[in-house]
């Protein structure tokens, strides 16, 4: 039984790594519907990421491929980010937003502002960061630098 009817979680989704794929995975398991706020090309460019992302479409075909092999397309509703907050500080149907420890900070934005205008608080669903080989977190940045691919195995040239 899921405890949420509509779930909201947010990114850029850009190398679908693990960590991703876990928090996607919390989304599914506490809501009945997902809305995935994907990053839009215009909001990544201001996000002074330090490497280069792949397209919008890109990520979002890539979501789809990942959401379908798991039977959960039908659940979910990709829905393009222009910036931090999306629809989840107006949309009345949103009763949670999963994230990871370092997105809790906008989380706790969105509830500001929600509460500012007399809507209901959004339950959060905080998941620890995904470790890698070495007990960094998983990250983009260091899979596109070439450290570790997307399940967080460290790659043999940075070894040492």
């Amino acid at each position: 039984m899921k405890k949420f009817g509509k779930v909201a979680v947010g990114g850029t989704f850009d190398e679908l790594h693990r960590g991703h794929k876990i928090l996607l995975m919390k989304a599914f398991e506490i809501g009945e519907r997902v809305v995935i706020g994907l990053s839009s090309d215009e909001f990544v460019s201001k996000l002074g990421k330090p490497h280069v992302t792949a397209s919008f479409e890109e990520r979002k075909q890539s979501l789809m491929v990942w959401l379908s092999e798991r039977g959960l397309a039908d659940k979910a509703e990709i829905v393009p980010l222009f910036d931090s907050f999306g629809s989840s500080v107006e949309d009345t149907s949103i009763e949670a937003l999963v994230v990871s420890q370092e997105t809790k900070p906008i989380a706790d934005k969105i509830n500001e502002r929600r509460g500012k205008t007399g809507m209901h608080l959004l339950e959060i669903a905080e998941i620890n960061m995904v470790p890698s080989q070495n007990c960094r977190p998983i990250s983009t940045t260091r899979i596109r630098r070439g450290e570790m691919d997307r399940e967080g195995r460290l790659l043999k040239k940075h070894l040492s």
